[in-house]
């Protein structure tokens, strides 16, 4: 007797982690092309390191501190030799890595970006994934507060290419390392004398790293937070200069920027700049983007010393404010379909499709046989622009009868005849 098998239990994506189906998939194409484009325009070369790295490399770098370190990381023990592994959380640690290990600085310093896949457990919610992607761009081995306003400003040109309004940029200095030292003794001293009001989060983290606990979205906070002593008094001369050199360039560029002195993101690795672009327009999840200088990470992760800016942009977020602000046609999957009636049509539409892309016209040929009427209705929902409709009069004549299905060609809405030999000028000559 031969037993059933148990019918298998459909699986469903894990929580938080996405799938892209092909319409949402062509508007993240449209938005990655013209997001290349954005950074070819200031010489920013593409650069992909893996989605897997050590565990220390985040914890040295990121910060062990940190809540992305303490409780978002995908962290595992590899079966094969017992190291312990992390899916990004971000991409900056891994860059970091790649050029320190490659000496990517050796010569010169590098402009580099990437756009993928990272990965944290937190809560998902609009705007907030385990599975997100990430534009991430660096700047490595500039010094200069130039380059800090260079970086502001070519989001500000992103901004008007994909037609967002909504967006304002916020700006702070964390200085260096022995000025957020005195800020921070002068900081812990502030956060005793209001212990009693600290929730259990900012007590654990008042003397591991007190600058986090003034980020509280706690409303009963709010208060100490705001009467907390501010990094930004205790900034030297030079880290001064520093940041007035980074607002008299964005002042000359024309960008618009509110000082937000409790701004200080959530990565250990910064100093000097940080900055977020934030909108209201996303609910509670209003940072489309953000960054800063990070001049001691490289060194820390065991290369020679070198400065280095860069930011993120969340993807997702910014699809979405993208489609909120402007209205986005659905790419077409084609430029030209060709529909057929017959063996013989059958065949020759392969061979003209082949053609076809030959000229750099993006084709699709009805597979299997149906009537014109289905078959000019799945050419119309594909957006094509042109319908090449081929029968046993057009195999005997060698021609094609071009039907143009968009607005653009009604003044040809009449089908033509067209030699298969000068089908593609002709369809091209249309474009």
């Amino acid at each position: 007797m031969i037993k059933m098998t148990q019918a298998f239990q459909k699986v469903a994506a894990i929580r938080g982690m996405n799938d892209l189906l092909p319409g949402a998939s062509a508007r993240w194409e449209q938005f990655e092309e013209i997001v290349r484009g954005w950074l070819r325009g200031y010489g920013y070369r593409n650069v992909r390191t893996p989605v897997l790295e050590h565990t220390r490399l985040f914890a040295r770098g990121i910060g062990e501190v940190t809540d992305i370190v303490e409780k978002e990381m995908y962290t595992f023990t590899d079966a094969l030799n017992g190291e312990s592994l992390t899916m990004r959380p971000e991409m900056t640690a891994g860059i970091v890595r790649a050029s320190i290990e490659h000496n990517l600085l050796y010569d010169r310093p590098q402009r580099v970006y990437s756009i993928g896949p990272v990965f944290r457990h937190e809560r998902p919610q609009r705007g907030r994934y385990r599975q997100f992607h990430q534009i991430d761009v660096e700047a490595l081995g500039f010094a200069g507060p130039d380059v800090d306003a260079e970086l502001i400003v070519m989001l500000g040109r992103l901004w008007k290419l994909l037609g967002l309004k909504d967006v304002r940029l916020e700006l702070n200095s964390l200085g260096q390392p022995a000025e957020r030292a005195a800020h921070r003794a002068a900081l812990i001293q502030h956060l005793e004398k209001h212990h009693e009001i600290l929730d259990e989060d900012g007590q654990r983290r008042m003397y591991s790293n007190p600058l986090r606990v003034l980020d509280t979205k706690n409303p009963a906070m709010q208060e100490m937070a705001d009467s907390a002593p501010r990094l930004f008094d205790f900034l030297g001369e030079e880290s001064r200069a520093h940041f007035d050199g980074v607002c008299q360039r964005l002042t000359d560029a024309g960008i618009e920027y509110r000082l937000n002195p409790r701004l200080v993101r959530g990565l250990d690795y910064y100093n000097l700049t940080v900055f977020e672009w934030v909108t209201d327009r996303l609910g509670s999840q209003g940072t489309v983007c953000g960054g800063g200088r990070y001049d001691g990470l490289v060194e820390l992760l065991g290369g020679k010393p070198a400065p280095a800016v860069g930011f993120a942009i969340g993807m997702e977020r910014l699809l979405d404010l993208w489609e909120q602000s402007v209205e986005i046609a659905a790419p077409a999957e084609c430029d030209v379909y060709v529909v057929h009636q017959g063996e013989d049509a059958q065949r020759l539409a392969a061979r003209v499709g082949e053609d076809l892309r030959d000229a750099g016209l993006s084709v699709i040929v009805h597979a299997g046989s149906a009537g014109f009427k289905s078959q000019f209705k799945r050419a119309d929902a594909s957006g094509a622009r042109v319908a090449v409709i081929l029968g046993a009069d057009e195999v005997a004549s060698q021609t094609a009868s071009v039907k143009f299905l968009r607005a653009e060609g009604q003044g040809d809405s009449a089908q033509q005849q067209v030699p298969l030999a000068k089908l593609a000028d002709a369809l091209n000559n249309k474009g």
